[in-house]
């Protein structure tokens, strides 16, 4: 996926994930969590740990459920990683598996970038795109709405949401 105009104007850039991105990755992770955390009457430490294992279960689990799709760093030239867009692009709609900003990101611009340039890939193609978002997640969801995304169905805990060209 190309890097957004948007984000390339502001000094961000895509490329891929490798094994070394696992601590600052979990770092993200974690940061996606804290407020969760924050409930809970666990040592830091333990806190921690914790949510290192999760992260781990889930980028495996990314990883094993969909291997063809691109697992991206979100990346400042000055700044470095900032954040993950993980984005499957294959028929018969591209799938938005999983998007991630660091705090001091969110609300910047880049997440609203970052879907954009794949509904544009997805539509070039004929193809709309999918995305599952924690229903609780009321943030992320007003983004997707805001980017023309539809609900579906609740599956759990999250929503499955579409959006069509």
């Amino acid at each position: 996926m190309p890097t957004p105009a948007l984000l390339a104007d502001r000094g961000f850039f895509l490329r891929a994930l490798c094994d070394s991105d696992l601590p600052w990755l979990c770092d993200l992770y974690a940061s996606t969590r804290s407020d969760e955390m924050a409930q809970v009457p666990w040592p830091d430490h333990v806190k921690r740990q914790f949510l290192e294992q999760q992260c781990l279960l889930q980028h495996r689990h990314y990883l094993g459920h969909h291997g063809d799709a691109s697992f991206l760093a979100i990346e400042h030239r000055n700044l470095g990683p900032v954040g993950n867009f993980y984005l499957l692009q294959t028929p018969p709609e591209h799938l938005i598996i999983h998007i991630s900003l660091l705090p001091h990101m969110r609300a910047s611009g880049l997440g609203s970038a970052l879907v954009r340039q794949a509904q544009a890939d997805a539509a070039a193609l004929g193809r709309g795109v999918r995305l599952h978002v924690l229903e609780t997640n009321t943030r992320a969801r007003a983004l997707y709405e805001r980017q023309g995304f539809m609900a579906e169905t609740s599956e759990g805990a999250h929503l499955s949401m579409r959006w069509c060209p």
